[in-house]
């Protein structure tokens, strides 16, 4: 799993509420030795953060690492909380995941109120990830053996 400075983890992301800026601050840019220089660390503590699953950086088709720019800001909140803060990194990381996990309540959040006028129908995974489902006919998800065809669809009435 990759987590971003915002705490937001990029597996799973839908992109809701992301706009030009934010993508190119997730444009995989910079070489190891860059990335390094910009968060004012050692490469060789970049792949130590990699291996740890802290900051995980694509990859090219030779398996070189390109860091983005959200990269470089994650690095450095990681060096403050280590520095500043005291913290170790397995409460760094704790952190970082609790971060991401609130960034992706924050953006189902986002989704539920700011839908559509009229809209409020929402299909739910198994996963827990929700989507705006259109008015429409509709298709019941067949269940599969491993049970990841079933959903469910929740009709949403707000109070009066």
């Amino acid at each position: 799993m990759r987590f971003t400075s915002s705490g937001r983890s990029t597996a799973g992301d839908a992109g809701h509420g992301r706009d030009e800026t934010s993508h190119r601050r997730d444009v995989p840019t910079f070489v190891i030795s860059r990335a390094a220089e910009l968060a004012g660390m050692h490469p060789q503590t970049l792949r130590q953060y990699d291996r740890l699953g802290l900051v995980s950086p694509r990859r090219t088709s030779g398996r070189g690492r390109r860091y983005s720019m959200r990269d470089v800001e994650t690095l450095r909140e990681i060096q403050r909380l280590s520095q500043i803060e005291g913290i170790n990194l397995a409460g760094i990381r704790r952190i970082l995941m609790l971060e991401a996990e609130v960034a992706r309540l924050r953006g189902h959040i986002d989704l539920l109120t700011t839908s559509e006028p009229g809209t409020r129908i929402f299909a739910a995974g198994a996963s827990g990830d929700v989507a705006i489902v259109r008015r429409g006919p509709r298709r019941r998800a067949q269940p599969t053996e491993d049970g990841a065809g079933v959903g469910a669809v929740v009709l949403w009435r707000p109070q009066r």
